[in-house]
């Protein structure tokens, strides 16, 4: 039984003696039977301010007991006049103002994390207890190519492509890069945090594409010129020296002029090739900041097919148009990225060879340009490597024209990508 239960069962016994007693002194003693019911009133009285005294202690107590089991921290006692009593509610306050001051404290925090981690560019991926993806950030969507609902409840070893293999060995202390399509470079960290006493895992991606193609540039732009000062002042001298040769073929034997003549041309010309072999990679380095205006892409692409005409024909290639019927405008260098879509072009050709189809598509959700080819496909190992400063399969190649495209598309700050798709169609896509 409760405390409150023996209490009444208590006072009610104590009660019940006291009125069988004055039963049986009524009849014989009535001063005596007086002075017990006098007695008996005044017990009631104080029983009943004594229950009440004992009692509210209990139920203020349960009420606060309910109100911190329910995580109600609003609800406060008013002092009632007893020292003790008082003193407990005092306490029991204090207490609820800690408890409410800790929880909209916490509440604070845990929103200003939450906003910093959906604002921080940094990609965040929060697993739960069993390795499986319970939250991402904007930042990782946009870095995984996925939006969040696609992404939760995988295993970031379960991602596509270069992802899964790198998140599915990552280890804490063990940062990994990964490099995406030649260009997009990230690094991957694994670390841990306590929830409710159990350790759990998250990941952050930091993109890293920005920070090495500034230093890569920086290197390489200082090596060419170093190297075009050097050279152009060489050829300058060598062609000028050979030019003056020309003056004494006259008084070499007859027999011994055309060989002499050839070979001061050869020359010549060798030293004028170099020259302009140097001036290709020097004009990368010059690559001004773009001139933006606004620019209608349909026109340039209807611009750069007449440029590229005569090469596609040549080649047998035929053009397929899937051009939006609205026309795509956006902040471009006209100029710029005119040369970037020829070199994208000349590539696809290349890539043909002959007897292919070049397919040009324009969206507007999102605006885009995606230039289709369907010559063989990009090999894994090269894939890794496109866009690298001056990497090419080509024999002769020099590795500008996909740099030069790099360089004059990050500068608008434009994204894009090339990669052979499951199709086998290789596709350029640049989205404005």
């Amino acid at each position: 039984m409760s405390l409150r239960t023996n209490f009444l069962l208590f006072v009610v016994l104590i009660h019940a003696v006291l009125i069988v007693l004055a039963a049986q002194v009524m009849r014989t003693n009535a001063a005596l039977f007086v002075g017990l019911e006098v007695l008996l009133l005044i017990s009631i009285v104080l029983t009943v301010q004594l229950y009440r005294g004992f009692v509210r202690p209990f139920q203020l107590i349960a009420a606060g007991t309910e109100a911190i089991r329910s995580k109600d921290f609003s609800m406060k006692f008013v002092p009632v006049g007893q020292r003790e009593m008082d003193q407990l509610i005092d306490v029991y306050n204090q207490m609820i103002d800690e408890l409410r001051q800790e929880r909209v404290t916490q509440h604070e925090k845990s929103y200003l994390l939450e906003r910093l981690i959906q604002a921080s560019p940094a990609g965040i991926l929060l697993l739960n207890f069993e390795g499986q993806m319970e939250a991402v950030n904007p930042a990782a969507e946009r870095f995984l190519g996925q939006p969040a609902g696609t992404l939760l409840g995988q295993r970031p070893a379960n991602l596509p492509g270069e992802w899964g293999a790198a998140l599915g060995t990552l280890r804490e202390g063990q940062p990994q890069v990964v490099q995406l399509s030649g260009i997009q470079t990230y690094r991957a960290h694994c670390s841990h945090f306590v929830d409710r006493g159990f350790t759990r895992n998250f990941i952050l991606l930091e993109e890293l594409t920005q920070d090495l193609i500034r230093q890569e540039k920086q290197a390489y732009e200082k090596l060419i010129r170093m190297m075009s000062h050097e050279i152009n002042n060489s050829i300058g001298a060598i062609n000028s020296i050979l030019q003056s040769f020309g003056y004494y073929t006259s008084q070499l034997r007859p027999d011994d002029q055309p060989d002499f003549q050839e070979a001061l041309e050869v020359s010549i010309a060798r030293n004028t090739h170099l020259a302009n072999f140097i001036a290709n990679f020097a004009n990368l380095v010059r690559l001004p900041p773009p001139n933006r205006q606004p620019t209608d892409v349909h026109e340039l692409l209807r611009g750069m097919q007449r440029l590229m005409q005569v090469q596609a024909e040549r080649r047998n290639v035929r053009w397929h148009w899937q051009l939006v019927p609205t026309p795509l405008h956006a902040d471009l260098d006209r100029q710029q990225l005119e040369q970037a879509l020829l070199n994208i072009v000349k590539n696809a050709l290349e890539a043909i060879g002959e007897n292919g189809n070049l397919t040009i598509r324009t969206t507007l959700s999102p605006p885009a340009l995606h230039i289709e080819n369907d010559g063989p496909g990009i090999l894994p190992e090269v894939q890794r490597r496109l866009f690298t400063p001056f990497f090419s399969t080509k024999r002769d190649g020099q590795g500008i024209g996909l740099t030069l495209i790099r360089d004059i598309l990050l500068q608008h700050n434009l994204r894009f990508s090339l990669e052979t798709q499951e199709n086998g169609r290789t596709v350029f896509s640049i989205w404005f």
